[in-house]
């Protein structure tokens, strides 16, 4: 449990077998299970737009990955799910992972993991990418460890439910306030909720500080392309696909502080890629 923090004061975490909770060592904070998945948020703090996102993430998440299939390309009139997420993935920059590790010594227990972490992982629809980025990356016998994080428990299950995710690590959190020690993952990225989020810049701190310093993070949401023409059809499928959210763009003016190689795309018509990197904290 030396990657999950206590939110409340993100001091290390408990587990004794047979509990169905974990215990923050530090102020006593007790974060229970639900699904088999540690659950690091206060219901209370789920609120306003995010608890009406949980609602429809948690009532039908069986049909979320066949409905992105089908809306894409139907929306779009171009393209399809595949061909977006293979746009916004290479931003990652996985192929430079061995060299950046190369330098971090082993210790006793042999080379320490390369993290990964996906904020909003939902049903894990990214993760084949991910894998298979990683799988050409080089690392040799550097072990990989996958993390997700969702504040939607029906999501999760559907993650769980799939064979291939069942090596993935994951926990029930909010983007807002992660679960995580500083500085723990070599990369972070989120995909398709940051617009529905009630605080961007939060969420954008937060994924800065948990991720190594000066490692690339990636978000991906709606933003119709700024460079192109688009007719009364897109608008409005567009329109109808963003409802919950008045000026969909990318959320540059919310980066953190200290944010630099600042670098907006489109990946389709309908959807931004957003990198940053944030340097070394001060001590």
């Amino acid at each position: 449990m030396n990657v999950i923090a206590c939110t409340d004061c993100r001091g290390p975490l408990r587990f004794e077998p047979g509990e169905r909770a974990l215990t923050c060592t530090a102020c006593g904070a007790v974060w229970p299970l639900r699904g088999g998945l540690p659950c690091m948020y206060r219901e209370a703090e789920i609120r306003g737009i995010d608890r009406f996102m949980r609602v429809i993430y948690d009532g039908a998440p069986r049909f979320h990955d066949p409905a992105v299939r089908l809306l894409v390309p139907l929306f779009e009139l171009e393209g399809s799910e595949r061909r977006l997420r293979e746009a916004y993935m290479p931003r990652l920059s996985l192929d430079t992972l061995a060299d950046e590790r190369s330098a971090v010594p082993d210790g006793d227990g042999g080379p320490p993991p390369v993290r990964i972490l996906e904020v909003s992982v939902g049903t894990g629809a990214n993760l084949p990418y991910l894998k298979s980025g990683l799988a050409q990356a080089g690392l040799g016998p550097r072990p990989v460890e996958i993390w997700g994080l969702d504040v939607s428990l029906g999501m999760m299950t559907q993650c769980l439910a799939r064979p291939e995710h069942r090596d993935v690590r994951l926990v029930l959190g909010d983007a807002h306030r992660l679960p995580f020690r500083d500085a723990t993952f070599d990369r972070v990225f989120h995909v398709g909720g940051i617009n529905a989020f009630r605080d961007r810049a939060a969420a954008l701190a937060e994924m800065a500080r948990v991720a190594r310093p000066d490692t690339p993070i990636v978000v991906v949401d709606e933003q119709l392309d700024p460079a192109r023409r688009h007719s009364l059809y897109h608008r409005l499928t567009f329109k109808a696909a963003t409802f919950y959210d008045r000026d969909p763009r990318a959320p540059v003016d919310a980066l953190p502080p200290g944010a630099y190689d600042v670098l907006v795309e489109q990946a389709s018509r309908f959807f931004y890629t957003l990198r940053y990197r944030v340097g070394q904290r001060p001590a």
